[in-house]
């Protein structure tokens, strides 16, 4: 009999500190919508949802024809599914973890190594940094989004410097000098410059961290209490880091990186040593299979300094936005494809009006996520056809081709996480 490659997972939730509470999480209202059965706790925060095959969060394959409990033990017994190339490449393993994140509180600022270094540091300090590989990472806003990603134009954190002078008694005022002579020179000691600032900033002592963080707390409050706007110095995102985050380096890095609010279908892709962190929202997140992350500030965890400030990307930049492209052959379908070989991500919005949809074949194993809508997914090898809705998650072999059948005339959203080699 032939090997079902198509089938529908109970994914892990990850109920971190930073998640929303209980049913104002998106991933808290797609696993209720998918599940019946689920009991969502209102106390508790419902941060991640991991669809994938990764140890700490392995699927559960609902099919009890299916021998396998896991989609990491099926894979592991047919690799083939991966697609030959994916199959080759990743020595067997499916080289990416899709995700949904439902973010209340600022996760920590941070930066994943690329391959050489998560080589190197994993070598030397395994408790921190607990495999070899780089973790390039994608996210893809469900509802507003803001998040902080790579540095800033130089000329903008010159009038922070000016503006905040908290934030530049820490930096100090021969960085903050060489910054500003910079803006006007080449690129690489823009970039030296800017190095040298950031790394004066994280290695302030805590004590004088502290006392600037709460005299611009304080002067914000005061100016914002007798009805002053402060949202040229981000006021009001100061004040709720520093609730959330109380004497956190982390705060002052607003004035360094880019801040981003991306609408529903916008994305941002953060390759190897982009500093970043997610602020507010929800998002689909594609990444590279790995746990590799140097953090810098926002965090009660580990800081590794030295590491952080050597490996950073110095590149000033003003454009973080990603964009998909309008597939050639599908109407309904963008794909989000970035300079990394281990995934790319697909939007395939519907119309209700249509009665059937055709997923495209792709030569890898892929993961489905229904946002919006309801269907009947059917293809060859499934033994009957699998009824999906919101919150629903399918795993396509590679190669295969499956029907939906939309069964109410709502429109459809899903995404569709894959590797195209």
């Amino acid at each position: 009999m032939a090997v079902q490659k198509v089938f529908p997972l109970s994914c892990t939730v990850q109920h971190y500190a930073w998640g929303k509470m209980g049913s104002s999480s998106e991933v808290a209202r797609l696993l209720a919508s998918s599940d019946p059965q689920a009991q969502i706790s209102e106390d508790k925060p419902y941060a991640e949802l991991w669809m994938g095959s990764h140890p700490r969060g392995d699927a559960k394959i609902l099919d009890n024809h299916i021998s396998q409990k896991t989609l990491g033990q099926w894979i592991s017994e047919n690799q083939d599914c991966l697609g030959s190339k994916v199959k080759e490449t990743f020595n067997g393993k499916l080289p990416f973890l899709f995700k949904v994140l439902s973010v209340e509180t600022a996760l920590s600022i941070q930066a994943h190594p690329n391959k050489e270094l998560a080589e190197k540091l994993h070598l030397q300090a395994p408790q921190h940094y607990p495999d070899a590989n780089h973790k390039p990472e994608m996210a893809i806003a469900l509802t507003s989004f803001q998040g902080l990603c790579g540095f800033r134009p130089i000329e903008e954190i010159v009038t922070f410097l000016t503006k905040v002078p908290e934030f530049q008694f820490l930096i100090g005022d021969n960085a903050a000098a060489q910054l500003k002579q910079s803006s006007s020179s080449d690129s690489q000691s823009a970039a030296s410059a800017l190095q040298s600032c950031f790394s004066h900033l994280m290695k302030s002592e805590k004590k004088v961290v502290v006392e600037q963080l709460n005299l611009l707390v304080k002067r914000i409050s005061q100016q914002v209490a007798a009805g002053n706007n402060m949202e040229d110095i981000y006021g009001e995102l100061l004040l709720q880091l520093h609730q959330q985050y109380p004497g956190d380096i982390g705060c002052f890095a607003i004035y360094f990186l880019n801040l981003l609010t991306l609408k529903p279908g916008e994305a941002m892709f953060l390759e190897a040593n982009v500093p970043h962190a997610y602020l507010k929202g929800d998002c689909v997140e594609c990444m590279a299979c790995s746990d590799n992350t140097v953090r810098a500030g926002l965090t009660p965890k580990f800081i590794d300094v030295p590491t952080l400030c050597e490996m950073l990307s110095y590149i000033p930049s003003k454009d973080r936005l990603f964009l998909p492209t309008r597939s050639q052959e599908d109407p309904y379908l963008s794909i989000y494809d970035p300079p990394v070989p281990d995934f790319t991500v697909m939007k395939i919005e519907v119309p209700g009006s249509i009665t059937e949809y055709k997923v495209l074949e792709v030569d890898s194993a892929s993961i489905l996520l229904v946002v919006q809508g309801r269907v009947t997914a059917s293809s060859a090898t499934a033994q009957t056809s699998i009824p999906l809705q919101r919150g629903g998650v399918l795993f396509i072999g590679a190669n295969e081709s499956v029907s939906l059948k939309l069964t109410v005339p709502d429109d459809l959203l899903m995404f569709r996480a894959c590797c195209l080699l």
